[in-house]
């Protein structure tokens, strides 16, 4: 009653959903509000639509056990388990514990939407689960991973929870949601004559005040009206409470053991709870016990089972059984439940009061188990409860240590600095020591260039590599060097990490090594580096050690090699589940690919990034994937959108003292200036990340040296640029990356004088291969610029036609049309730019386009994208009109082709528009500006509204 408006929200949902259309949505609400019964309007209202109902609510005795919500939602779809791909079907009954093996939660998540989708797809799918709050961890992480992609398939997602703190996980999805308010006056008032008709006037008044709008309490209160303590003496949960325990007084011995026993284990089943309750009070216990528990109005059936009528109910009987009444009821659930062994072994855990060891064991050995099926949080529970169980303190500290460092991998930085807090340090040993610094290091990092703390790591991991743990010691030293990289530390400081490298006695060409030493000291170690891998066959390297390459070939700036790294690491990651690392990879990585031209890589796997890093909570790593972004945007000329990007990141928190993310946003805010004409911005932008004093001063600045030179010889202020990049001459010979030669080529020809320029650009030009495009095309622009100001303007239109091509093949607009103005400047006209037909697709469509036409099925992609394969369908149906093709067989040439490819590129094939020496078709001014001369022949005007030229 009360609430039409959120049913009619509630069924044009389901209807979106039955024609394709679905959604997810929370319904939020304190307890007794009416979320079941909304839940229920659904359930019965899909029934009627035939609609697949898929159901689960969560339960306080189930939330420690992996996977307990997501076995009852798939429980009707078990016989379509072998129809999924091997690696998934093995996933799925993995985690539902129907065989033994290793996992995954996101394969899991993976397998369940396969599950879920290919269901719909016969007739469309609701899913319901309740009290959310209760359900385990890794249920809740699949529903959420299904519920985020499910916007083109028939599958509504429902889940109900209670109204709890903004830490509550379900916060951080942004699913939409229904806040559920208490009935108004009127409503209330129906419900209450409804359910008690018969109830005095006072009676009724003082119900209606001391319910509120609360529909259970509505209901409830006037059973008990005369067993309720003095009204506002508790809170309302807290009186509905006493009002069922009430309850429970005038019941039998036998109907209130088992009653215990159901609120100590909601789903043991009814031969179970039987037997359970005979046990706990030392008689039979039958159907007179269950209709006495019936008749009271506490429980109800449940197919063949029997449930609380709400979980209030359960939670006031629990609370309301002694501590002797609650151990009994543990023990008797344990005695029965002999075939559900993990089930099983809590209730052990649950009825032991003092320590006991063999259960810390086992609870141990099932933290194993979990993890290796993929549930991590609930080894992390089970680490918990052995902890409180063990007899030894230093064996409790372990655990609890154990414990924080798995919260710690997965994110959950509350729960990792409680039971970090919780581990006595004063019991443990140098290893361990250096372990809860790591944990540390994740759920409390304190400032990134704080040198006492890098310090301290230097020292833990002198003390772990002493006491023979070189893999906790490396793990240390990683750490702190890359601080001393991110937050751009003091020499003294990053010599130190360096040398307490040594004592490691690590092989020369260990990755691992490499890393360390290039974070700390990039210009005095990167030379080896790169040798390294230049001849290191990465085919033998896998895991961690290919992650340490990958990381150091970034930030040292060899672009090609680290952009093949992130590939292989980022395959690696999508096939073992790991989206955390595949996040962190393609977040930081694909800004190399900005300047290696792999453009339509850096759009799909940056917003891939961006997307995964804020579903899995790591922030961080969605504003470094946005920063690629916007400088991608940048580039391409589209300042605004780069300025959005950019600002957005800078605003964040998570940026403050971080030298490097600085450091990138200011060369992204730089360059979406300078591509918009405010060259003064952008010279004093760029020149912000070379003040030694400034927040953006990092070693990565060199970076940004050619965007910098560019705003200098825009403003004609090329002295005075020159002394700010002097030092990049010592850098790029101490540090020879690809890069470093890149940009101090291009630094020396664009701020070279008349006199030397020529021969800067022709060096610049024969160390610069092809396979950098954006820098190939810039320097050819800007040699074609400088050859038209010298009167040479048949040189420079070679020059600014390789330009204007390279710009097209890449899909760099802004650069393109620079190119096409010089060029008229220069006497030669040029159509305008025909976009190729790749950038009519979105990001994920770029993406699945370009794997299908590698020939990958449709379940790969799916697999490796982490979404539904009717999703990679539905997506290339719209790919198809798109690319004005038909088939998939067409695609690849249809991503390497314009969609109006005139490839128009010699000089005989140009009209020629001016002579080779004079003045032109343009009138030069001493600032560098160019005036075009009108001009009105007919070859001309042919010229404009024929050629066209593309990649």
């Amino acid at each position: 009653m009360g609430r039409d408006r959120e049913i009619d929200r509630l069924t044009h949902l389901l209807d979106r959903a039955a024609i394709g259309q679905g959604s997810p949505l929370v319904v939020r609400g304190e307890a007794g509000i009416g979320k079941s019964a909304l839940l229920d309007v659904v359930g019965r209202e899909a029934a009627a639509r035939n609609l697949l109902v898929l159901r689960a609510s969560g339960v306080e005795s189930e939330c420690r056990l992996a996977y307990a919500a997501l076995h009852q939602v798939l429980y009707p779809l078990l016989d379509r388990v072998s129809g999924l791909p091997t690696a998934q079907r093995r996933a799925l009954r993995t985690a539902l514990g129907l065989e033994d093996g290793v996992t995954d939660v996101y394969t899991v998540a993976l397998a369940a939407l396969e599950l879920i989708v290919d269901a719909a797809s016969g007739r469309p799918v609701v899913v319901l689960v309740d009290d959310v709050h209760w359900v385990d961890t890794q249920s809740t992480d699949v529903f959420a991973f299904v519920a985020r992609r499910i916007g083109s398939e028939p599958v509504f997602v429902l889940g109900a929870t209670r109204v709890v703190d903004p830490a509550d996980p379900l916060r951080r999805t942004g699913f939409p949601e229904l806040c559920l308010g208490r009935l108004d006056d009127r409503a209330a008032a129906a419900l209450l004559d409804a359910s008690t008709p018969a109830l005095a006037a006072p009676v009724r008044a003082r119900i209606l005040t001391e319910a509120a709008g609360n529909p259970l309490a509505l209901v409830e209160l006037p059973q008990v009206w005369d067993d309720v303590v003095p009204p506002g003496a508790l809170p309302l949960n807290a009186r509905l409470r006493a009002a069922f325990a009430a309850r429970v007084d005038t019941l039998d011995a036998p109907a209130r053991a088992l009653l215990a026993i159901l609120a100590a284990d909601p789903r043991c089943g009814t031969g179970p709870l039987l037997a359970a309750a005979g046990e706990a009070c030392g008689s039979p216990v039958g159907t007179h016990e269950v209709q006495q528990a019936l008749d009271a109005g506490l429980i109800e059936p449940a197919g063949a089972e029997f449930r609380f009528r709400h979980p209030l109910m359960r939670s006031a009987i629990y609370a309301q059984s002694s501590l002797a009444e609650r151990l009994a009821a543990h023990r008797a659930l344990a005695a029965q439940l002999d075939d559900l062994p993990d089930r099983q072994l809590w209730h052990r855990a649950a009825a032991v009061l003092a320590t006991d060891e063999d259960i810390a064991v086992q609870l141990e050995a099932y933290a194993t188990r979990s993890r290796q099926r993929g549930a991590v949080m609930a080894a992390v529970a089970a680490l918990r409860r052995a902890a409180e169980l063990a007899e030894a303190a230093p064996r409790r500290t372990s655990l609890l240590l154990y414990a924080a460092e798995l919260a710690g991998e997965v994110g959950q930085r509350s729960t990792a600095a409680d039971l970090a807090a919780k581990a006595d340090p004063r019991l443990l040993g140098p290893v361990e020591r250096g372990r809860l610094l790591a944990v540390q290091e994740i759920v409390a990092p304190g400032e990134l260039g704080d040198t006492a703390r890098i310090r301290a790591l230097i020292g833990h991991a002198h003390d772990a590599r002493t006491a023979g743990d070189t893999t906790l010691a490396v793990n240390l030293l990683w750490r702190a060097a890359s601080r001393c990289w991110w937050a751009c530390v003091t020499p003294a400081v990053r010599q130190a990490v360096a040398e307490a490298v040594q004592p490691l006695a690590l092989p020369p060409e260990d990755p691992r090594r490499l890393g360390i030493l290039a974070f700390a000291q990039p210009e005095i170690h990167g030379r080896r580096a790169l040798s390294v891998m230049r001849r290191l066959d990465t085919a033998r390297v896998e895991g961690e050690a290919l992650r340490f390459l990958c990381s150091t070939a970034v930030i040292l700036g060899d672009y090609h090699r680290a952009s093949a790294y992130v590939r292989t690491v980022a395959g690696a990651c999508r096939a073992s589940g790991q989206l955390a690392v595949l996040a962190r990879t393609l977040g930081a990585g694909n800004w190399c690919r900005v300047w290696t031209g792999e453009w339509d890589l850096v759009r799909a796997e940056a917003q891939e990034a961006a997307e995964l890093a804020e579903e899995i909570g790591d922030s961080f790593w969605a504003l470094s994937a946005k920063v690629d972004l916007a400088m991608l945007a940048a580039q391409r000329g589209d300042h605004e959108a780069a300025e959005e990007l950019a600002r957005e990141a800078q605003g964040s928190p998570l940026v403050k003292g971080v030298a490097f993310m600085q450091c990138a946003l200011q060369h992204a805010r730089g360059t979406a200036a300078l591509v918009a004409g405010r060259h003064e911005e952008a010279f004093t932008r760029l020149g912000r990340v070379f003040d030694p004093a400034g927040p953006a001063h990092h070693d990565q600045r060199w970076w940004a040296a050619p965007d910098f030179a560019d705003a200098a010889r825009h403003l004609g202020r090329q002295r005075e640029a020159r002394p700010v990049l002097k030092e990049l001459e010592q850098v790029a010979e101490r540090l020879p990356s690809p890069m470093m030669r890149m940009c101090r080529g291009y630094v020396r020809a664009v701020l070279a004088d008349d006199d030397s320029a020529e021969q800067l650009f022709a060096d610049a030009l024969a160390d610069d291969p092809d396979d950098w495009p954006l820098f190939h095309g810039r320097l050819l622009l800007a040699q074609g610029t400088w050859l038209r100001r010298q009167r040479r303007a048949a040189r420079a239109r070679e020059s600014l036609r390789a330009a204007r091509d390279a710009f097209d093949r890449l899909g760099a607009p802004y650069w393109s049309e620079r190119a096409r103005l010089e060029l008229r400047a220069a006497g030669e006209y040029s159509g305008l730019r025909v976009p190729h037909a790749r950038e009519t697709l979105s990001p994920h469509e770029l993406r699945i386009a370009t794997m299908a036409a590698e020939g990958l099925t449709n379940r790969q992609i799916a697999a490796c994208l982490y979404v539904s394969h009717r999703t990679v369908g539905a997506h290339l149906y719209r790919i198809f009109p798109k690319l004005g093709i038909t088939s998939r067989v067409q695609l690849g040439t249809a991503l390497r082709t314009a969609v109006a490819d005139v490839a128009v590129g010699a000089e005989d094939q140009m009209p020629r528009i001016a002579s080779a020496e004079g003045r032109g078709a343009a009138d030069q001014h001493d600032d560098g500006r160019v005036t075009p001369v009108p001009r009105g022949g007919a070859q001309e005007r042919s010229a404009e509204n024929v050629v066209q030229f593309g990649p």
